[in-house]
């Protein structure tokens, strides 16, 4: 039976594996290739090789990237170095965009004097006839090298490192596997649809990862915290392969502060020992006993806290009636239904100050409908109060548009052309070039120009619309078209000054009070993380801007997840006529309606998804004992310490 308190290395007796939390995924990383380049250095000092085993996808970019940055400026040399790599999708070509052969070659092996020879990635290409043949012998090569001295690892939403999914055995070695369902679905914005993923890859087994000398698992973001507190917290199973690690005599997991959430010493560390009882932490510990008891806040009792491990809380705060009047408080005061401020109101226990009023409000949209899918109550609601509001579109989310939509908007241009007599023989030209390419493309393949700008210019005009609908004005629509976005793949480039110099501009030149930012993290491939990293690295740029000194900047979510209710700085209820309207501007995307091309996880569409969420929500609040309200939307307000974590 396991029983709350710490172990002789530091971590709650609730985790069966060694774990380090870091602030953020970069200095982990960083740390973690630190750890490599001295495993390195030490094995050149002995005249030996160094056998690395490596993974694929986001987790160990960063790792690649400081390893890259050692050997320019450091000069750490690769030449006693020998890969081998996890997995590989199957078939697949090596010069495919997705193949990780590729991935680790643009983030990694180009970078650095490797010799091509040590470099070993499981080959998509070989005929399936030859496979299990070709699996012993990738086997073989690691044995006859003295097997791997550290083995850098991920986890999948399954539970799955490398490919082994779940139900593979912790015996299992190199061989060719199928692609769990949701793990294909994960690598859906990868191939431009779930359709385009390959159902099968080579894969290193389980077993063959257990024989390492050394594992490293990295894990980064809100996405991966429920499989991160099942593979470290939860019994062995094969179910969850990544469980199997829990054997290994050298295991340790890095983690940045999103992904280790849902463990106990981070969720709920009253559980596991004794607290600083801030505010902030006193709320959240309240909170999450209400749901255990079922119960609202005040209806808690002195008992509910000694039975739930919260007495040192009623010991040094309480009685219970105390705790549950300042908790109640608390969580009504974050409760408004003037985002921007009630103008000529007491102020003092609202989350927005009344001035100035009216305020200048920018929206940052990561894509051309975050806005009213997320926040698209507060937005009305900011318009129909008097502010000036800006809305501002990061990227264009060209590849999120079916080429069918392409073709249809087409046939409207020739329509408008015949209709009118219109002597555009251009547009008939780029009309048959756009529709021989679609007939043309192959599965996965890039959007040619002229497809990326058509696509840009549906979502734009769909944006357009959804604001004329709010109510927004056509002078403060915005599109920023970021540099980094506009590759045509769902990789994008790295984050440069014309990125920040064209946001830098727009906010000199508008100087707001108010500044909404998406903070829904979870999106599938990362676009909203770039774009907040991006706007905070501009704000701190600016702090010393006097116009920064009066600027509130606020994060929403809704698209992917919620806010927990207990860092919630700002509520604001939405009526059931401004629900509906919220729903109205939502299918002004209509590209987006019925069925995006990146749905994630949660196959509803976007607006039934924020209509569960902001409905749930208000029945939250409602348990808590709060005013029963249609549906909410949530806020939280940036500290500097929140920039820093970012940048």
């Amino acid at each position: 039976m396991i029983v709350s308190g710490y172990n002789e290395i530091g971590q709650t007796v609730f985790e069966r594996m060694p774990v380090h939390v870091f602030n953020d995924s970069s200095s982990a990383s960083i740390d973690v290739a630190r750890m490599i380049a001295d495993l390195i250095k030490t094995k050149q000092d002995q005249n030996e090789n160094c056998i690395l085993g490596l993974a694929t996808g986001s987790s160990p970019v960063k790792v690649y990237e400081e390893l890259a940055r050692i050997h320019k400026e450091e000069g750490l040399s690769f030449r006693n170095v020998i890969t081998f790599n996890l997995d590989e999708y199957y078939p697949m070509q090596p010069d495919a965009i997705q193949s990780y052969h590729r991935f680790m070659h643009e983030h990694l092996f180009n970078h650095i004097d490797i010799p091509e020879e040590n470099i070993h990635i499981p080959d998509g290409t070989v005929e399936k006839s030859q496979i299990a043949n070709y699996c012993h012998q990738y086997e073989q090569a690691i044995e006859d090298v003295g097997g791997i001295d550290l083995q850098l690892l991920g986890i999948g939403r399954t539970g799955h490192i490398g490919f082994n999914e779940p139900g593979s055995s912790s015996h299992s070695k190199t061989r060719l596997i199928t692609l769990d369902h949701i793990t294909r679905i994960d690598a859906s914005s990868d191939f431009f649809g779930e359709e385009n993923v390959p159902r099968n890859a080579i894969t290193m087994g389980v077993g063959s990862i257990l024989k390492a000398k050394k594992l490293i698992l990295l894990a980064w973001g809100e996405n991966k915290s429920p499989i991160i507190k099942r593979a470290v917290e939860g019994e062995i199973s094969d179910t969850v392969p990544t469980t199997y690690l829990q054997k290994h005599h050298d295991i340790n997991i890095y983690l940045d502060k999103a992904a280790a959430a849902e463990l106990t010493r981070i969720k709920t560390p009253w559980v596991v020992r004794e607290c600083e009882w801030t505010d902030r932490q006193i709320r959240k510990a309240v909170v999450w006993l209400c749901q255990k008891v079922d119960k609202p806040i005040l209806k808690l009792t002195d008992r509910d806290y000694n039975d739930n491990h919260m007495s040192d809380l009623l010991a040094t705060y309480g009685p219970s009636n105390r705790i549950n009047i300042q908790v109640f408080n608390d969580l009504q005061h974050t409760i408004t239904g003037w985002p921007g401020g009630k103008p000529n109101a007491d102020d003092s226990h609202r989350p927005e100050r009344a001035n100035p009023y009216p305020k200048r409000v920018i929206v940052f949209s990561p894509h051309p409908d975050d806005d009213v899918i997320s926040m698209g109550g507060t937005f009305i609601r900011l318009v129909e109060q008097g502010h000036d509001v800006h809305v501002a579109y990061q990227t264009s989310g060209n590849i999120a548009v079916f080429d069918d939509d392409v073709l249809k908007y087409l046939d409207f241009v020739d329509e408008y052309i015949d209709m009118f007599d219109t002597q555009i023989a251009q547009s008939k030209d780029i009309h048959r070039e756009v529709a021989d390419f679609i007939k043309n493309k192959q599965p996965a393949q890039l959007d040619n120009e002229e497809m990326q700008k058509i696509k840009s210019a549906i979502r734009k005009g769909e944006a357009r619309s959804a604001c004329r609908y709010v109510g927004i004005k056509s002078k403060n629509i915005h599109f920023l078209d970021m540099p980094f976005y506009e590759t045509g793949k769902v990789r994008k480039k790295p984050l440069g000054e014309d990125d920040y110099n064209i946001i830098i501009d727009l906010l000199q030149k508008i100087q707001p009070h108010q500044i909404y930012a998406a903070g829904d993290l979870s999106d599938p491939h990362g676009t909203h993380r770039v774009c907040l990293k991006a706007i905070v690295t501009c704000l701190d740029k600016l702090k010393n801007e006097k116009w920064m000194k009066d600027c509130n900047v606020w994060l929403y979510r809704g698209a992917w997840q919620e806010w927990d209710v207990d860092i919630v700085d700002m509520a604001v209820p939405i009526s059931p006529e401004e629900l509906l309207k919220k729903r109205n501007a939502i299918f002004r995307h209509q590209s987006q309606k019925d069925r995006p091309l990146f749905p994630g996880t949660d196959d509803r569409e976007f607006w039934q998804r924020a209509e569960a969420r902001n409905r749930a929500t208000a029945q939250l609040y409602d348990k808590f004992g709060m005013a029963e309200y249609e549906a909410m939307e949530l806020f939280v307000k940036v500290s500097q310490d929140f920039y820093k974590m970012i940048i």
